[in-house]
């Protein structure tokens, strides 16, 4: 295979860190970024330098932070006793564009996969339990995704707070807004069937 030198095969290279990002779009990136945006290249080199040395996990919910303490969390007008649960940081965004949720947030930033070797430690859930000791949240909302892992997780963290008292919830998964019944995989069918409410 043909290289263009070290330095452009080490950028292209580099580019397929991101996810969704082949060999191909890696390459397209290179080039433009080399051919015509020098000077966006080397903003992006300095801004993804600089949120790597300042950026870090908030030490009480998870989510990626220049503080110690997220803004969200030190926001006083967020109720405490309400806590979502999200698998990763862009599952908190996505909830407060979409929703009126003003409860707190706690970030897996992951799940539970034995076989990869990600067990609770990993996912910080003795900080979760830490949380739910101090009996302050009296709500837990899960909003894992609902994959088999994403369900694993839910029910694992939902036995520990129902073993403290918490009220557990879970996001309602089913028919989309202006879905088609003939359209609709059979899994999700099923479970927004078997889930149905008094109407």
């Amino acid at each position: 295979m043909a290289t263009l030198g070290p330095s452009i095969d080490q950028l292209i290279q580099a580019l397929r860190c991101l996810p969704g990002v082949g060999p191909k779009s890696a390459q397209r990136m290179t080039f433009h970024l080399l051919e015509r945006d020098r000077s966006g290249g080397e903003h992006l080199a300095e801004m993804l330098s600089k949120a790597l040395t300042n950026v870090k996990h908030c030490q009480r919910c998870r989510i990626l932070s220049e503080e110690d303490i997220c803004s969200r969390c030190n926001d006083s007008s967020r109720r405490e006793d309400q806590l979502c649960i999200v698998e990763m940081p862009s599952d908190v965004i996505a909830i407060e564009q979409a929703t009126h949720y003003q409860g707190q947030y706690f970030v897996l930033t992951g799940h539970l996969s034995p076989l990869d070797g990600i067990g609770p430690e990993a996912l910080g859930i003795p900080d979760l339990i830490e949380r739910f000791d101090q009996k302050i949240v009296s709500e837990v909302i899960l909003a894992t995704n609902p994959t088999v892992e994403g369900q694993a997780t839910a029910h694992y963290i939902s036995e520990i707070a129902r073993s403290r008292d918490i009220h557990v919830t879970r996001l309602a998964h089913g028919i989309p807004l202006g879905g088609e019944l003939e359209y609709v995989d059979s899994g999700t069918l099923s479970h927004a069937f078997a889930g149905r409410e008094k109407y």
